[in-house]
């Protein structure tokens, strides 16, 4: 296993979880630096000391885990990003990776899994638990087939909530009223098969309209 000298920060909002893993990394070649239970001030830690490994959790009382991997590794890009979390949601998978990780495993891995998570990552892998890699492996529907078509205004708003403006702050913007700006949302949800804004801005993404 390459575990040899590996230094690891904890990120999970639960302190009974934190101290599980300490106990389970209790070895030699592992040296836990630091644990925290909110993401700003891991990201402070972990921009100073550099460590080889943060696991990291997607649950944080004060950002979301998906966005402190996406700063981890502007301001660490050296450090590895490995998620351990409860959510199996393949949206959020595949954001995470998008922003970096270098591997997503569930929290009822075993420590012999984990351990071999922790080596795979540090080899230069992108390493999942089982599950998790069969939910990656099926493509969704918006996947397998064409874009939907878009009106031009529809490319508009689509690019505008990808910027994170609210329907407010469009609907300001265009001169319309916010029902309008709603209409054309859920219009593009239904467009893309998609449930929330998240899965809207990934699939843009992947049929390269953002």
């Amino acid at each position: 296993m390459y575990l040899d000298k590996t230094s690891i920060v904890i990120v999970d909002d639960h302190s009974i979880v934190i101290e599980g893993l300490k106990s389970l990394l209790d070895e030699d070649p592992l040296d836990v630096l630091g644990h925290f239970t909110s993401g700003n001030e891991a990201c402070d830690f972990i921009e100073q000391k550099r460590p080889d490994l943060v696991l990291l959790d997607i649950n944080l009382p004060d950002v979301s885990g998906i966005d402190l991997c996406r700063k981890i590794k502007a301001t660490a890009p050296e450090t590895k990003v490995l998620v351990l979390s409860n959510h199996n949601e393949r949206n959020i998978i595949m954001q995470t990776l998008q922003n970096g990780a270098n591997g997503y495993m569930l929290k009822n891995i075993s420590k012999q899994g984990l351990l071999h998570g922790i080596s795979a990552v540090m080899a230069g892998e992108i390493h999942f638990c089982n599950e998790i890699r069969d939910i990656i492996s099926k493509p969704t529907k918006y996947e397998l087939g064409d874009p939907p078509y878009l009106t031009k205004r529809e490319k508009q708003i689509l690019r505008m909530v990808a910027d994170g403006e609210t329907t407010q702050e469009i609907a300001s913007q265009l001169n319309v009223s916010p029902l309008t700006i709603e209409t054309h949302r859920r219009n593009l949800h239904h467009k893309f098969q998609v449930k929330n804004v998240a899965e809207l801005i990934m699939v843009a993404n992947k049929h390269q309209l953002l």
